[in-house]
C-alpha cells in the first residue's frame, strides 16, 4: 500500500500523474498529440487532391497514369513500414521508460536501415518500372505517361522514405509538432511548382505528368533537409552528433526488426493486395479507373482524423506501456477510436450528399462523376467503422502486437476486400460499384477484429 501511494505522488515527466486520470485529461492528452498530425494529414491530402485536381485537367488518361505507377511504389513502401513502425514503438517505450541512451541509440540506427534501404529501393523501381506498368494492365495511352512518372518518383525514394521514418521517431518521442511544419513547408513547395511545371507557367516548361513528379521531388528533398536538420540541430530530445556512432548495431537493429518485420510482412499484404484491387479496376476500362481515382482521392480528407487519433494512440499506447501503466494504455485506445469515429462519421455525411460537387472539382467528364459520385456514396456509410480501424490498429502497433495486426490485415485485404471484389466485380458484373462494396467489406473485417484484440488485453503483454 506504501509503495502504491508512493506511485501516485511521483508525477512520470511524459505522461503526468501516475493516479487515474478523468476522460477529460484523457481526451485532452489525445488531442495534444492528435491535432499537429490531423493537420499535417489534412494538408498533406489537401495538396494531393489540389494535385489531382490540376492533373485532371490533362484528362482520365493522366489521372489513370499517377493512379497506377502509385500502386507499385505503395507497394515498395512497406518495406520501410518495418523501420518505421519498429522506431516509433521502440521509441515510446524507451521514452517512457525514460531510456533517453537507448531511445538516440535507436534513432540512429534508424536513420543507417532508411538510407541503405531506400538507395536499394530506388534502383528497383527506376528499373523495373516498365515491367511493373504493363503488370498493372496500363492501356496503350496511360502506359508511356506512368512509366516516366514512375521513374522520376523513384529518385525521391530515399528522400521521402528517410523523411518518414525519421518523422516516426519525432512522434514515438511525443513531438507531433515538427513532422507537421516540416510537411506545411514541402507540401507548399509541392503545390507552387506543381503549377509551374505541370502547366508552363512563365519561364518553366510545360511538362504535365512529368512536371506532377518533378514537383513532388523537390518537395521531399526539402522535407529530407529539414527533418535532418532538427537531429542535427541539438534542440530536439534526441540528436544526431558527430562523434556519435553511426555504424550498425545488430543488437538495436534487431529490436526494431523485431516489431517490424511483422509491420513490413502486414504491408506487403496490404500492398499487394491493393495493386491487384487495383489492377482488378483498371480492367474495367480508363473511365471506370479515373473515377475510381479521384473518389480515392477525395475521400482521403475523410482520413485525417482517424489517422492523426491513430498517431496519437500508437504513441500513448506504447508511452504508457514502457511506464508501465498498461490501464491508462487501454483508455487512450478506447477514447481515440470513439473520436476517430465521431469525426470520421461527420465528415462522412458530407461525402454522402455532396458527392457530385466534390468529384466534379476533378473533371467534368460526366460518365466519370457518374461512377465516382456511386463510389463515395458507398465508402460514406461505413466512414465511422473506418475510423475505428485506424486507431485500433495503431494502437495495436504502438504495443508491440504488429503479428496480430498482421494476421487481420491478411484476412480483411485478401479475404475482405479481393476475395468479395473477385465475386461482385467478375462474378456478379457489378463493376466500380462492386469493388466498392469490396473496400467496405475489409473495414468492417479488420475494424472488427482489432477492435476484439483490444479489448480482450493480451497486447498488453507484447515485449518490445
Amino acid at each position: 500500500m506504501v509503495i502504491a501511494a508512493k506511485e501516485q505522488v511521483v508525477d512520470h515527466p511524459i505522461l503526468g500523474s501516475q493516479g487515474e486520470l478523468t476522460r477529460r485529461q484523457i481526451q485532452s492528452r489525445i488531442w495534444n498529440l492528435a491535432y499537429p498530425a490531423i493537420i499535417e494529414q489534412l494538408l498533406v491530402t489537401m495538396v494531393s487532391m489540389a494535385d489531382m485536381i490540376m492533373v485532371g485537367s490533362l484528362g482520365a488518361s493522366a489521372i489513370a497514369a499517377i493512379g497506377l505507377s502509385n500502386q507499385p511504389v505503395f507497394t515498395a513502401n512497406a518495406i520501410f513500414s518495418a523501420i518505421s513502425i519498429g522506431s516509433t514503438a521502440l521509441i515510446a517505450r524507451l521514452m517512457g521508460a525514460q531510456d533517453l541512451k537507448l531511445a538516440n541509440q535507436a534513432a540512429r540506427q534508424s536513420l543507417i536501415l532508411a538510407i541503405s534501404t531506400s538507395l536499394c529501393l530506388m534502383l528497383g523501381v527506376f528499373f523495373f518500372a516498365p515491367a511493373m506498368i504493363h503488370f498493372m494492365q496500363a492501356a496503350s495511352d496511360v502506359a508511356p505517361l506512368a512509366i516516366a512518372y514512375s521513374r522520376i518518383m523513384s529518385v525521391s525514394l530515399v528522400f521521402s522514405l528517410t523523411s518518414m521514418i525519421l518523422n516516426g521517431v519525432l512522434r514515438g518521442a511525443g513531438d507531433m509538432r515538427t513532422p507537421m511544419r516540416v510537411n506545411v513547408v514541402a507540401n507548399i513547395v509541392n503545390i507552387v511548382f506543381n503549377y509551374l511545371l505541370i502547366f508552363g507557367v512563365g519561364p518553366f516548361p510545360r511538362l504535365g505528368v512529368a512536371g506532377a513528379a518533378i514537383s513532388t521531388l523537390m518537395s521531399r528533398i526539402v522535407a529530407f533537409c529539414l527533418v535532418l536538420s532538427v537531429f542535427f540541430s541539438g534542440k530536439f530530445v534526441l540528436t544526431f552528433q558527430r562523434g556519435q556512432s553511426y555504424r550498425p548495431d545488430w543488437t538495436m537493429i534487431k529490436r526494431i526488426l523485431n516489431v517490424g518485420l511483422p509491420a513490413s510482412i502486414e504491408q506487403l499484404i496490404m500492398r499487394f493486395g491493393m495493386m491487384f484491387y487495383a489492377r482488378t479496376v483498371s480492367g474495367l476500362g480508363t473511365v471506370a479507373y479515373a473515377a475510381h481515382q479521384i473518389a480515392i482521392n477525395s475521400e482521403g480528407i475523410t482520413f485525417t482524423p482517424g489517422m492523426g487519433f491513430s498517431m496519437a494512440s500508437t504513441t500513448l499506447v506504447g508511452q504508457s506501456l514502457g511506464a508501465g501503466m498498461p490501464e491508462r494504455a487501454k483508455r487512450f485506445g478506447i477514447e481515440s477510436r470513439r473520436l476517430a469515429m465521431l469525426t470520421m462519421g461527420i465528415l462522412g455525411l458530407i461525402l454522402f450528399f455532396f458527392p457530385a460537387q466534390i468529384i466534379s472539382c476533378y473533371t467534368d467528364e460526366q460518365a466519370v462523376i457518374e461512377q465516382g459520385i456511386i463510389c463515395l456514396r458507398i465508402i460514406a456509410l461505413v466512414q465511422p467503422i473506418m475510423g475505428a480501424t485506424f486507431v485500433m490498429m495503431g494502437s495495436l502497433r504502438g504495443a508491440g502486437d504488429t503479428r496480430f495486426v498482421m494476421l487481420v490485415t491478411m484476412l480483411g485485404i485478401w479475404g475482405g476486400r479481393l476475395g468479395t471484389a473477385y465475386v461482385l466485380v467478375k462474378g456478379l458484373g457489378l463493376g466500380l460499384k462492386g469493388a466498392w462494396i469490396a473496400m467496405s467489406v475489409d473495414h468492417i473485417v479488420r475494424g472488427t477484429m482489432a477492435s476484439l484484440r483490444f479489448h480482450q488485453g493480451g497486447w498488453q503483454k507484447a515485449r518490445v
